[in-house]
């Protein structure tokens, strides 16, 4: 059993540097669809450490106050869209941890596939009773489907390469 001041704090820390890396499209002009494949692996990165270094329950706070800070970056034009994100985000890291016996890879890749799906599926509903500019509809509709796959297996990647050199420590 991990001491919870060490949870707390491992879960402070890997907020403060989610919302860093989410920081990132504020402070240094990247084209859109590099910083939605950028800043998303990074973000899954933090989410996939902090489940499996502070369990569950800390990761499931980064995963709600994360999409919240979004809002009120502009990233997401309406509040409502904070729930599927979390959602997703929620899944993703679910799907992952329900998947402990499973290879690592298998676990990614299954959990990379559910949050994609269900971020598409719900945004796709969402979409058809919120009356916003076709545009940004599309725009988000496409940022919510396939490029959440290929976050979720390179924030995977990512986590796999950084939790192999904290054990080293």
């Amino acid at each position: 059993m991990r001491p919870k001041v060490a949870i707390l704090t491992r879960t402070a820390l890997l907020l403060a540097l989610a919302l860093l890396f989410q920081s990132i499209r504020l402070l240094i002009p990247i084209p859109p669809l590099l910083s939605t494949f950028l800043i998303g692996s990074l973000m899954n990165t933090c989410f996939l450490i902090a489940a499996e270094t502070a369990g569950a329950g800390p990761a499931i706070v980064l995963v709600s106050l994360v999409p919240i800070v979004a809002y009120f970056q502009q990233v997401l034009p309406l509040p409502i869209f904070i729930i599927p994100v979390a959602l997703g985000n929620a899944i993703f890291i679910g799907i992952f941890l329900i998947g402990k016996n499973q290879k690592y890879w298998m676990k990614i890749l299954a959990a990379a596939a559910g949050k994609s799906i269900l971020m598409y599926v719900a945004f796709n509903w969402l979409l058809t009773f919120i009356a916003i500019p076709t545009k940004i509809a599309a725009g988000l509709l496409f940022v919510m489907s396939w490029p959440q796959f290929i976050t979720g297996i390179m924030g995977g990647i990512l986590a796999g390469i950084i939790k192999r050199r904290l054990t080293l420590l």
